[in-house]
């Protein structure tokens, strides 16, 4: 599924079926649907609407209507780690909210996917470190952050496709763990800056900065606070009471050639 249809001639060169049309959409969705043994449903990124939390519970609700309209069975939805909080989490709530709007279905078996943060968060760091030399962020330090690569959540994916099974469940995805500072340690060595350092500020300086990169004050608000969970705690404390039992393969040193290529663009 894509909304652009430039991409249907890509999706069809992996074999696939290309269905093209927005996820707001119920009705394309329940025709997508129909026949299907398994769904996976993601929202689809949106920094910009103007209220995060409600785009997020409201792709989940619609999900949830067009599964139960097609007669879906099993289905698979990319949530989030901090899912479990309603509040505290910022833009996650939104998973909260649409994870609740699946979990209502009746008949229906579902998998919630809780990965944790994606390295690929770092390259909004990018300019920041080729301008000022450091990374600043209302989370960082001694801060530990539950690390993932998309490659690690596909391979879960796959497999939860894969497993018959009956009811709920809820399946957390991370392929590392580490702290800010050694983070900044990796990449910084990485791209030749060793001493890279990663330093700690306030809610309020971090949402004034993204308001003067561009976004609009209530979503900066919404991602400061998700930002501030990964400082509390608020994100990871379901997480760490069930942690996977094997980590994904994707290390912060593999990715970290992955982030080198990009800065030494």
């Amino acid at each position: 599924m894509s909304s652009k249809a430039e991409r249907q001639k890509d999706i069809e060169a992996l074999g696939a079926t290309a269905a093209i049309g927005p996820v707001k959409d119920v009705d394309f969705l329940t025709k997508t649907f129909k026949g299907s043994d398994v769904v996976y449903c993601m929202a689809p990124p949106d920094f910009y609407q103007t209220d995060i939390i409600a785009y997020h519970g409201q792709i989940g609700r619609n999900y949830a209507d067009a599964i139960k309209v097609a007669g879906v069975t099993h289905a698979i939805y990319l949530s989030s780690f901090g899912a479990h909080r309603s509040s505290g989490v910022g833009i996650i709530a939104g998973a909260h909210n649409a994870e609740k709007a699946l979990g209502a279905l009746q008949n229906v078996s579902i998998t919630f996917m809780r990965p944790t943060s994606f390295y690929h968060n770092f390259y909004n760091f990018v300019p920041m470190i080729r301008n000022a030399g450091f990374i600043a962020a209302n989370y960082g330090g001694d801060d530990m952050l539950q690390l993932v690569s998309p490659t690690d959540i596909a391979i879960a994916i796959a497999e939860e496709i894969a497993q018959p099974y009956e009811g709920r469940k809820i399946r957390y995805v991370c392929s590392d763990e580490r702290s800010c500072n050694e983070i900044a340690s990796v990449l910084g060595t990485a791209i030749g800056m060793p001493n890279l350092k990663w330093n700690l500020i306030s809610s309020e300086q971090m949402q004034a900065g993204m308001q003067d990169a561009g976004l609009p004050e209530m979503p900066a608000a919404q991602l400061t606070e998700m930002y501030a969970g990964l400082h509390n705690g608020n994100m990871a404390e379901d997480y760490l009471q069930n942690r996977p039992g094997i980590m994904g393969n994707v290390k912060l040193e593999d990715f970290a050639k992955e982030f080198a290529a990009v800065y030494n663009k």
